[in-house]
């Protein structure tokens, strides 16, 4: 981050407390590796015209911007509020309020539309995979499939009097949701998200169950609802083994008092402890990132946020042991 001005400098208080926001955003800025991400971006970012005029905003500092706004789940209204509110915020994106001039909602929309128009945020989560796989910190000699369903408005008070045409609508347990569905690949060591795909919530889990490995993995780990997915046609050339949870009635009905009933309960509990990893990204991209409802209406533009929260997720998991990599 580049030096402040007097102005941007806070005023000296007798008491302080480092708070938990400035460390996440101290960790991340160590471990996002910016120069490379930039080097993606760069190609496709606007340049200065020949009549002069005002010259485009950094590719880095619309990065930072991009990130923050995935990291706190603010739109592009609340993320330039908060860079006028939040000195934190104007630091980390390295923004001087005295010197430079803060980007407006516009410009952060139209650098999102960059992103995705260009499929950016693909190139980005594919870049920081391959540098934790050259850390060591992705083994994908295993993979967890997994899927988790993401809500959309479904009120119809709109100027096109209808909900988003490219959700849909699906029946888990005994409650509807309306939305989609993003569908994960996870390293079974790690929990590293390897592949990542979105589809309306109507699509069936199974389906996208082949499209989720990597090609390396020996083992793939599921839940009950990717039963029978050993006997798909899409899957029958994998030179994989399926690990598929038994349904949960048929569980209950085994019989412990048996030694065959405690192996299986035994061996459904090793099952569900490795599928356990599989749910961890889900958690940190819905509960820590705030990614619980799609923010925009259309699947690319909510597929390319996943994406981009993916690779996000990843660093966050893995952010000490990166630490310390630096540092060793």
């Amino acid at each position: 981050m580049k030096q402040l001005s007097l102005a941007s400098v806070p005023a000296f208080e007798r008491r302080s407390k480092t708070i938990r926001r400035r460390v996440f955003l101290e960790q991340m800025n160590r471990v996002v590796p910016w120069a490379e991400l930039v080097a993606i971006i760069e190609p496709h970012a606007p340049k200065p015209g020949p009549k002069g005029g005002r010259p485009p905003f950094a590719v880095q500092t619309l990065l930072r911007i991009h990130c923050l706004q995935q990291w706190f789940n603010l739109s592009d209204p609340a993320m330039e509020e908060a860079l006028y509110d939040m000195p934190l915020m104007r630091e980390f994106a390295g923004i001087d309020i005295g010197v430079d001039v803060v980007p407006d909602e516009s410009t952060i929309l139209r650098f999102r539309h960059l992103l995705e128009a260009h499929d950016l945020q693909r190139a980005i989560f594919e870049r920081i995979n391959a540098l934790l796989r050259a850390q060591g910190l992705m083994l994908q000699e295993g993979t967890v499939v997994d899927a988790t369903l993401i809500a959309a408005p479904s009120s119809t008070k709109n100027r096109a009097g209808q909900r988003d045409p490219e959700m849909r609508q699906t029946k888990k347990g005994n409650q509807w949701y309306f939305g989609m569905k993003g569908h994960a690949g996870v390293d079974a060591d790690s929990g590293l998200i390897h592949t990542v795909v979105a589809t309306a919530a109507n699509v069936h889990d199974v389906t996208q169950a082949p499209h989720l490995l990597h090609g390396n993995e020996t083992d793939v780990w599921a839940d009950s609802g990717y039963r029978g997915v050993d006997k798909r046609e899409e899957t029958q050339g994998l030179n994989v083994r399926w690990h598929v949870a038994m349904r949960p009635g048929q569980r209950r009905a085994l019989n412990n008092s048996t030694l065959l009933g405690q192996v299986q309960q035994a061996l459904e509990h090793v099952k569900a402890r490795i599928r356990a990893r599989g749910e961890h990204p889900f958690y940190v991209i819905k509960r820590l990132f705030g990614f619980a409802t799609c923010p925009y209406r259309g699947l690319k533009k909510n597929a390319a946020k996943l994406t981009m929260c993916a690779a996000l997720a990843n660093l966050y998991m893995v952010r000490r042991k990166l630490l310390i990599l630096s540092t060793g």
